[in-house]
C-alpha cells in the first residue's frame, strides 16, 4: 500500500523496474499541474492524486471521520465513464480517450475508498466491473490494463473486492483467481528470500524476494484491504514448505519472512534503485499492517515503534498518502495516531486539505483524535480527579473537545 503507486510516473514514461517501486519522493510542486479544491496535498498530483486522496478518505473513516463533501466529489469527478480512475486527470470534465492512462491501482484504491465513504454503490460497482474486464488470463493484474501481472496490483484489487463484500477467489479468468497468481510469485521455502513474494518474475522467470510486494501480498491473502486490525497467531514461526501454498499459508510465510527482515533494526531498507543507503518508512508501514493482519503482533508493535520514532519528518515531507499509511498502520497495532511520538498525525493528515467531521457515534475515534492530544489530557485528567473531583474533570474534558 505504500505510495509505490508512485510507479506510475516510471511506468508513464518507461522505465518501471521490474522490482516494485518503492520510496516515495518528497512534495514537488509541478509548474504543470496545479491542484485543485478538494484534492488532500500540495505537491503535485500527477502520478499519486487519485491514490493519495483513497488512501486520505480510508484513513478518515476508519477514525471515525466523515470527510468533507469537497474531498469525495473530487474523487469521484476522476472516475471515467467506463468506471476507470486515472493517477489523476486534470480535467475531469472531459472524457476519458484511449490516451487516458487509467490503472488498476488507482481504480483499486478508489473503490476502497468510496465504498468506505459510502453512498457511492453506482461509481463502485462501475469501477468493479471495469477491474474485473481487465484480469489477466493468469487470474492477476498488471499496473495498467493488459500489462503483466504482479503482486502489488493484484493485491490492490484483491482488497477492493474483499471490501466490496465480494469474494476474490471467487473472482476468475479462464479458471484462474487472483490467489492462484499470488501463489506463483510465493518464493519456495529453503531457496534464498523463501517466503516471501515476488512482484514479479523476471526475464528468465525467477522470482526474486520483494518486502514491499510480500507486505502487499500478505494482506491480500489474508482478504484485506488497506484497513487490518490483529488476526490470530500463525501456528509456526517458520516458513512451511506447499508447492501451491493456499492463501494462509501463503499469508503466513510471507509473514515469517517480514518478521524475520525486521527483526534486528526494526524496519526495511530502501530497494529503489539508486536510492542511497537508508529506511524505507512507507513499506515498513505496509508491514507493519501485514504482520498484524497474520497476527504478529510483537513484530509489528516493533516496526511501529520504530516509525514512532523516526518516521514523522519523512510523513512532513512526503504528504497526505504517507499520513495515511502510518494512521492505518497505527489502526492495525491498537495505537493512537493522534499521539505518534509527540504529534498527531490525525491533525497533521486533516489539515492537508479540506476539514472532516466527526461523526457523533465514534467516541472511540475522538480519544484517538490529535486535535486533543487524547493521551495528555487524559493523564492530566486523572490528576484532576484526584484533586478536585469528577464533576470538575467530566467539564474540563468536555472543553477541550474538538
Amino acid at each position: 500500500m505504500n505510495v509505490r503507486r508512485n510507479a506510475a510516473a516510471l511506468a508513464a514514461i518507461g522505465v518501471l523496474a521490474a522490482a516494485a517501486p518503492a520510496v516515495a519522493a518528497g512534495p514537488s510542486p509541478s509548474p504543470k499541474a496545479s491542484v485543485p479544491a478538494g484534492l488532500y496535498g500540495k505537491s503535485d498530483p500527477t502520478y499519486d492524486g487519485v491514490w493519495r486522496q483513497s488512501l486520505t478518505l480510508v484513513a478518515q473513516r476508519t477514525l471515525g471521520y466523515r470527510p468533507a463533501a469537497a474531498a469525495v466529489d473530487w474523487l469521484t469527478g476522476q472516475q471515467c465513464a467506463n468506471g476507470s480512475f486515472a493517477a489523476f486527470r486534470a480535467t475531469p470534465a472531459a472524457s476519458c480517450g484511449a490516451k487516458t492512462m487509467v490503472d488498476t491501482n488507482s481504480t483499486a484504491a478508489a473503490v476502497q475508498a468510496l465504498h468506505a465513504t459510502g453512498g457511492h454503490d453506482a461509481a463502485v460497482t462501475k469501477a468493479v466491473n471495469w477491474l474485473k474486464s481487465v484480469q489477466n488470463k493468469d487470474g492477476g493484474w498488471g499496473y495498467n490494463p493488459g500489462s503483466p501481472s504482479d503482486t502489488n496490483s493484484t493485491s490492490v484489487v484483491i482488497g477492493a473486492l474483499a471490501a466490496t463484500g465480494a469474494d476474490p477467489a471467487g473472482v476468475e479468468k479462464d479458471g484462474k483467481s487472483p490467489y492462484d497468481a499470488l501463489a506463483t510469485w510465493s518464493i519456495p521455502c529453503g531457496h534464498d528470500g523463501g517466503g516471501a513474494l515476488a512482484y514479479q518474475p523476471d526475464k528468465k522467470g525467477e522470482l526474486a524476494a520483494n518486502a514491499d510486494a510480500t507486505a502487499a501480498g500478505v494482506t491480500a491473502a489474508l482478504g484485506k484491504g488497506f484497513v487490518a486490525e490483529a488476526g490470530k497467531a500463525p501456528a509456526s514461526d517458520a516458513c512451511a514448505k506447499a508447492g501451491h501454498p493456499a492463501p494462509a499459508q501463503l499469508a503466513d510465510n510471507g509473514g515469517a519472512y517480514l518478521a524475520a527482515a525486521i527483526a534486528k533494526s526494526g524496519h526495511l531498507m530502501s530497494a529503489m534503485p539508486g536510492a542511497t543507503d537508508q529506511p524505507d518508512y512507507g513499506n515498513t508501514a505496509d508491514t507493519v499492517v501485514a504482520l498484524a493482519a497474520d497476527g504478529r503482533t510483537a513484530a509489528a508493535k516493533k516496526a511501529y515503534a520504530f516509525l514512532e520514532k523516526s518516521a514523522g519528518p519523512w510523513a512532513a515531507r512526503t504528504g497526505p498518502a504517507a499520513y495515511a499509511q502510518l494512521i492505518l498502520a497505527a489502526h492495525a497495532v491498537g495505537a493512537q495516531p493522534g499521539d505518534f511520538g509527540g504529534t498527531s498525525l490525525v491533525t497533521s493528515l486533516n489539515a492537508l486539505g479540506p476539514e472532516p467531521r466527526m461523526q457523533a457515534a465514534a467516541q472511540q475515534a475522538k480519544a484517538s483524535d490529535g486535535g486533543s492530544h487524547a493521551g495528555v489530557w487524559w493523564s492530566v485528567g486523572i490528576c484532576l480527579v484526584a484533586g478536585i473531583g469528577i464533576g470538575f474533570l467530566l467539564s474540563t474534558r468536555k472543553k477541550r473537545q474538538p
